[in-house]
């Protein structure tokens, strides 16, 4: 399977702005982003004019390295979002909310999408009580996503079971600790969703 392998912390210096691509060194000050406010490259600190279709680009690309998604998987993501009723951009931030890998790094159980697409690729969790080891797996309203009773033991993931109890989940999820499983209640609304992207422009993008 093809997959990004270069360094991510120049996609976020690309982007401008933090992805959070790797986890706790995201807020600290050892993040590139802070360090080197400008995009890599030997002219990353020249002036750039940005038309307004190199804009659109911009916010598609942001969005596809904020999930991890390839070009093409993240354009089969844009065609089912505009075959569904309802607002086209909106459904592209739900279905790429729904995937295995981002609901489980949304309920904590991971530090990053990127930990989190190798801890499902390494069959640590369940879904609905079968083992399901693709990230792109799209969670429906309610899909319980457990731990593997062997998965439970590792040191990695008690830590991460640990730092969980400190943070913030959506209110279109649930988890309970205790029983290690977390629960797809909805799905997100978009004031819900906090990616930094202006969807609309990835709608005016692929409709050129």
């Amino acid at each position: 399977m093809a997959r990004y392998t270069d360094s991510v912390c120049r996609l976020c210096r690309r982007e401008g702005l933090k992805l959070y691509l790797k986890g706790e060194r995201c807020y600290s000050p050892k993040c590139s982003v802070d360090k080197r406010p400008f995009p890599p490259g030997q002219h990353g600190q020249g002036r750039h004019r940005t038309s307004e279709y190199g804009s659109q680009l911009r916010e598609k690309q942001k969005a596809r390295r904020y999930y991890g998604v390839l070009e093409k998987q993240f354009h089969s993501y844009y065609e089912s979002a505009a075959r569904k009723q309802g607002v086209t951009g909106e459904n592209l931030l739900q279905l790429l909310e729904s995937r295995l890998d981002n609901t489980v790094f949304r309920l904590g159980l991971a530090a990053s999408r990127p930990e989190a697409r190798q801890l499902v690729r390494h069959g640590h969790f369940l879904v609905n009580g079968r083992r399901v080891d693709i990230p792109s797996y799209l969670m429906k309203p309610g899909d319980r996503i457990g731990i593997r009773e062997k998965s439970q033991q590792s040191p990695r993931i008690k830590e991460l079971l640990e730092s969980a109890q400190s943070r913030t989940i959506p209110a279109w999820l649930q988890l309970d600790l205790n029983a290690f499983n977390g629960q797809v209640v909805r799905l997100p609304a978009r004031d819900e969703i906090d990616t930094p992207v202006a969807e609309q422009m990835i709608v005016e993008y692929y409709s050129r």
